[in-house]
């Protein structure tokens, strides 16, 4: 990693993962596998910010740590990418067990439980759904109707504009939203505790 990290990719320890290199890697991560329009991919990072602000208008009041959770819902990707699901199930169940034990390490490095409940789980599972179709609708040629069958249907009362940003305009939206919630939950004293020489 850039942070001179070494991260065992068959045992990860949560020593060796940091939010610098997760933020780098999101940002240059392309959703769609970059079949969207625009200047700019929209990044995986990106879409982590958005994901997590959709979970908070969903459940308003929800605590710090779970907006963490959603904020970290694809971090695991800064080493693996962002494969489609239909792809990850052909891979079949050691993908799931390699991709579970990356986002189990990279949750205890942030002071989050190994597995996140079931309930919160869903929670951004639905949030990363609505991210879906407006991604689909805005971005990847998808039609209203092809998008509300495949990913459902937003919350009513939630409108998002996308507007796919730089990689490292993505980064640092990242970075400060980890920030922010990291302080919020009591993980960081200060804004730069994060910060690796």
């Amino acid at each position: 990693m850039l942070s001179g990290r070494r991260l065992d990719l068959l045992d990860p320890s949560p020593f060796d993962v940091e939010i610098e290199d997760i933020a780098h890697g999101l940002a240059r991560v392309a959703r769609w596998n970059g079949q969207t329009v625009g200047d700019h991919a929209f990044s995986v990072a990106q879409h982590s910010v958005v994901v997590e602000e959709i979970a908070a208008h969903m459940k308003p009041g929800l605590e710090p740590r779970w907006r963490l959770a959603a904020l970290l819902h694809d971090a695991s990707e800064y080493v693996i990418g962002d494969m489609i699901s239909p792809f990850k199930s052909a891979l079949g169940v050691n993908y799931k067990s390699f991709e579970s034990r990356l986002e189990d390490a990279i949750h205890v490095r942030f002071g989050l439980p190994p597995k996140t409940p079931s309930a919160i789980k869903a929670l951004i599972k639905k949030a990363d759904r609505a991210c879906a179709y407006f991604e689909a609708t805005q971005l990847a040629g998808f039609g209203r109707t092809e998008s509300l069958k495949l990913f459902g249907r937003p919350p009513a009362d939630y409108d998002l504009v996308i507007e796919p940003q730089s990689p490292s305009a993505a980064q640092k939206a990242y970075l400060d939203r980890f920030r922010v919630l990291s302080e919020a939950t009591g993980l960081s004293p200060a804004a730069d505790a994060w910060h690796t020489e």
